[in-house]
């Protein structure tokens, strides 16, 4: 059958690939981590094989998908247009580069930023074999985006990235100062994105501020509400947190959260989608 289309579920390399018919109706997905096409309407069965084989790698099984879970049918249910998991860390920034005309120091400042967010982003999207999943680029009516969302057993972290720039980096209540440039008032944005995420969400998320090669992170004791990570203490950092979230609930908020329409703020006319209640216990603020 001609016109089926194969769609990512999350980056390139990452997550399942689905097959769609053209008018956008999924008839089956290939899970990379089983080796498993799992087909929905069987008379589609060879050309969905034939239209993924040159993604699949040695020995694969075919056969109809287990019983879907809610995270699934909302998956299926999902327009690829409004799916928010192929960003890539930076996105934004790389079509300013590619588009924009802005002045020398301007782009030296937006290549510092993308750097930054590509390399956290990267450490992220490591973390999913543990049982996290990452957003990066979420958009948030009149606050800009969040950089990277984070949904995972220690609960969900709405991540704010900044080059350190070689420099000493001092996090205070209100402000950011990096080296010796004006301080920014980062703390105070990444408080409103997090609450402004816990809203679209109705879970709560918790803010975190990620200084990318800094040569010093000194945060002040009264900064008792924000996480502060390091590319090379993160990971240990979101390990030894307690687990909030059980896998269930994690899949959930994230198939939630990859949705761009529930980060829309609702209108009359225009319901937010409807969440799933999670069962994991009210993550505690942590310094």
């Amino acid at each position: 059958m001609r016109g089926l289309k194969v769609l990512p579920s999350g980056r390139p390399g990452r997550g399942r690939l689905y097959v769609n018919l053209p008018d956008g109706q999924a008839v089956a997905w290939y899970d990379r981590q089983t080796n498993r096409i799992s087909v929905l309407a069987d008379q589609h069965r060879e050309a969905v094989v034939a239209a993924l084989r040159p993604y699949i790698a040695g020995p694969f099984t075919v056969g109809p998908p287990p019983v879907p879970s809610p995270a699934d049918l909302r998956r299926l249910a999902l327009p690829p247009d409004e799916d928010l998991a192929p960003n890539r860390p930076g996105e934004l920034l790389l079509g300013e580069l590619e588009h924009g005309s802005a002045g020398t120091r301007i782009r030296h400042r937006i290549r510092q930023d993308l750097t930054a967010q590509q390399r956290m982003g990267d450490l992220l999207d490591s973390l999913e074999p543990e049982g996290w999943r990452v957003l990066h680029g979420v958009p948030l009516p009149g606050l800009g985006r969040i950089d990277h969302l984070l949904v995972g057993p220690a609960g969900i972290f709405c991540v704010r990235t900044l080059p350190g720039r070689r420099q000493r980096a001092a996090v205070g209540d209100l402000l950011l100062t990096v080296g010796r440039t004006e301080p920014r008032p980062d703390p105070r944005w990444i408080r409103r994105a997090a609450a402004a995420a816990t809203r679209a969400l109705a879970a709560p998320v918790l803010p975190a501020l990620a200084l990318v090669d800094a040569s010093r992170v000194e945060v002040a004791p009264t900064v008792r509400d924000i996480r502060v990570l390091e590319p090379a203490t993160a990971a240990a950092h979101l390990a030894s947190a307690p687990v909030t979230l059980k896998p269930p609930d994690v899949e959930a908020l994230f198939t939630q959260a990859r949705d761009a329409r529930s980060w829309l703020p609702p209108l009359p006319h225009r319901p937010r989608p409807r969440s799933r209640s999670f069962t994991g216990r009210k993550p505690r603020n942590a310094s």
